[in-house]
């Protein structure tokens, strides 16, 4: 009746996209806990966020900055849509250090968190009858906000035996005139791999010969810890456009801060040309923008956090992963094809012919939830039916405890 008088018709595309979350899903299966059945507290391996670990707990510094920022009530007022000057110039500065030419303020666009900024792209570039090629397995946000757009979505493959690299004759065989762009995301969420620059120029060129622009998710910058270098995509904008998504979040151990970036890396000029740039900012006109208090501290969180705070995180990242990637090989129903080697997650294989119970990924973490008072994500939701990402990101001591609950987990339910 209340709907007949009111008009209102429930939005059925929108619950659909919101199951497609990181947050949805997570919810799901963290509803199949009671921690007074099992007598176990609750391990969550299931989203990077290890702001809870004091061993990860971001430089003072940075909190510093935040509470300068806040009492010098310089920063209570409206910010512009693109945001505020000094923190653009202090992203575009930033970001240069790694560039061979200097990003101005110009190109750089801020957002409220990186799942902001692929709310924007994703809206500045649907039109009907477009298309655009995601990685599989992907970050579930890219899906979720596509759901919203104009946009047909076409999955290339990332290749497990190649330490994930793209499957670049895929790409070609997907991509057609309507084809606006490819999304890479680069050190990998939720594979845990990083690109070389050789495997990078590949896929520059391969989209300069489709006539597409490269978005690169790069929310996990400098999160590196294996023998490749993190080298950003911006590098190679002179042969692509590159779009960069980037993040506070994970560098600076601070998600809930909410504070992204978009920087167009487009030394020839083609998004100015066609008029992607200025319909970025128009867009950022209508949305949501970053607290002005964070805004404000920018600039000295980027200039004043010390070198020794991210070789620290990176430290604890890379001994987590090895942890992780050799205490795996000692369950056999279980199988991690490359060792991670950059931001915080592995993805790992079910030898589901092994269970005797476990129907696929999402039957395996709702059992795994129930029984261990364990959480990890189901690959499903990542377009890799019957994987698992895994969070290792946590204390080790806590990243043991996780991964003797899965040894006993997958042992209960191995066949005879």
């Amino acid at each position: 009746m209340v709907n007949q008088e009111w008009g209102f018709k429930e939005n059925k595309d929108l619950h659909a996209a919101a199951n497609f979350t990181i947050r949805n899903i997570l919810e799901a299966i963290m509803g199949n806990i009671d921690e007074t059945q099992t007598g176990k507290q609750m391990v969550h391996l299931g989203h990077g966020d290890p702001s809870i670990y004091p061993c990860f707990r971001t430089s003072t510094i940075v909190e510093d900055a935040l509470v300068e920022s806040v009492r010098s009530a310089n920063f209570n007022c409206y910010p512009a849509g693109v945001g505020i000057h000094p923190a653009r110039r202090a992203i575009a500065e930033y970001l240069s250090k790694d560039l061979p030419y200097k990003l101005s303020s110009d190109d750089v666009f801020l957002t409220a968190g990186a799942n902001h900024g692929i709310e924007v792209v994703l809206t500045l570039l649907g039109r009907p009858g477009a298309n655009i090629l995601f990685p599989r397995p992907n970050y579930p946000i890219y899906e979720a906000r596509a759901s919203f757009s104009p946009l047909e979505v076409r999955h290339f493959d990332l290749l497990p035996d190649k330490g994930w690299e793209v499957d670049l004759d895929g790409v070609k065989a997907l991509a057609d005139h309507n084809t606006v762009a490819i999304v890479l995301i680069n050190p990998g969420n939720p594979c845990g791999n990083v690109f070389t620059f050789d495997h990078m120029k590949k896929i520059a060129e391969t989209a300069r010969d489709l006539g597409i622009l490269v978005i690169a998710d790069e929310v996990y910058a400098h999160q590196v810890f294996g023998d490749k270098p993190f080298i950003p995509m911006g590098v190679l904008g002179d042969i692509a456009p590159v779009m960069t998504l980037g993040s506070l979040s994970k560098r600076w151990i601070v998600p809930g801060w909410r504070f992204g970036w978009i920087a167009l890396t487009d030394p020839t000029g083609i998004l100015q040309e066609t008029g992607i740039a200025s319909s970025l900012k128009s867009c950022l006109t209508i949305t949501a923008d970053p607290p002005t208090v964070i805004q404000g501290a920018i600039s000295s969180v980027i200039k004043k956090t010390p070198d020794s705070f991210f070789i620290n995180i990176n430290k604890l990242l890379k001994e987590s992963a090895d942890l992780f990637y050799e205490r795996i090989k000692e369950i056999p129903l279980l199988t991690c094809p490359h060792k991670p080697e950059g931001s915080m997650f592995a993805m790992v294989k079910l030898n589901l012919s092994a269970f005797n119970d476990v129907v696929d990924d999402t039957d395996f973490c709702m059992k795994l939830a129930k029984e261990e008072t364990m959480v990890l994500f189901p690959g499903n939701a990542v377009c890799l039916k019957n994987w698992v990402r895994v969070s290792f990101a946590t204390d080790p001591a806590v990243l043991e405890d996780a991964i003797g609950r899965l040894k006993q987990f997958c042992l209960r339910h191995a066949k005879p």
